[in-house]
């Protein structure tokens, strides 16, 4: 593997996100799901009361998650759509308490713009998009605001259905859709070093376009903005090793690692504990950090 593919070139490494740091030339940021909806695929409401998010968020960063992402609206086609004023009364309370406790990152995961607005003024710092920005008016909010953007790329976006999605190229594709969302970002007036880009898997994909992507993650990754990959516990594990959800947490652990490997600096997971040990560990043998206890081995 190339030192290129270790360590893309990436636009504005060193970010101030909110109220933390990242030089993402060697460092990977953990980024932790707190979904406040009822049908979240791996959690299943379990998040869903506003104590219980609260709680959880918590829990990440007291287990070293740099980041935690909060969501009202699931992506899955398979739920009854909500309007803005709900998912605002799902996600504003928990970005809101949450902030007054942590330094750590937040994002809202949303594609509307009234609702990204409220989760920032709430304390959120970063919009994640699953609708890559296509909604009127989001990235108008992105750039009057300052918050950063996950871009990612999806063929219909949450809550729409998608029968048998084809591509003749899934990676070259996605790549070119990322490009494309970006140049877009950039015009609206949303700054470079505000920018990440997610490729999407599982989102309007089947369990081979996830694989390839994860294969050929460089050809991502070499757009040159961080790359975020939310691969978490998702259909394309399960599938591949013939494991439910609640026993993809191995299968989760290794396609992050090797998405490290291939360039990618954020992982967003439900698993906070194994993939800080994970990604620490994967630092440490690039290089990219010490040891965090001394050695006893010294003669």
């Amino acid at each position: 593997m190339s030192r290129e593919q270790l360590s893309p070139a990436i636009i504005a490494p060193v970010r101030r996100i909110g109220r933390r740091e990242f030089d993402f030339a060697r460092q990977v940021a953990v980024m932790a799901i707190v979904n406040r909806t009822p049908n979240s695929f791996h959690d299943q409401g379990r998040t869903y009361a506003l104590d219980s998010a609260v709680a959880a968020a918590r829990r990440a960063v007291d287990d070293g998650a740099d980041w935690v992402d909060i969501g009202g609206f699931a992506f899955s086609a398979a739920q009854a759509e909500i309007g803005a004023a709900e998912e605002i009364d799902r996600v504003a309370p928990v970005i809101a308490e949450v902030r007054a406790v942590t330094d750590a990152v937040i994002s809202v995961d949303t594609h509307r713009p009234e609702v990204a607005r409220a989760a920032i003024e709430a304390g959120a710092d970063v919009i994640n998009d699953t609708n890559g920005l296509r909604e009127p008016g989001l990235a108008e909010v992105a750039a009057a605001t300052g918050a950063g953007v996950v871009v990612t790329h999806s063929l219909g976006g949450p809550g729409r259905r998608v029968f048998r999605p084809s591509y003749d190229d899934v990676v070259a594709e996605v790549a070119g859709y990322l490009r494309e969302r970006v140049a877009y970002a950039l015009e609206a007036g949303i700054a470079p070093d505000k920018i990440i880009i997610d490729p999407g898997h599982d989102l309007n994909k089947n369990t081979f376009h996830s694989l390839e992507l994860t294969r050929r993650l460089e050809e991502i990754t070499a757009i040159g903005y961080p790359t975020l990959v939310a691969l978490s516990n998702k259909d394309f594990i399960g599938e591949t090793l013939d494991r439910p959800q609640g026993r993809r947490t191995e299968g989760t652990i290794a396609a992050n690692v090797v998405a490290v490997l291939k360039g990618a600096r954020i992982l967003r997971v439900h698993d906070v504990p194994a993939t800080v040990a994970a990604v620490r560990m994967t630092e440490a043998v690039l290089g990219w950090r010490a040891p965090l206890a001394p050695s006893h081995n010294l003669a």
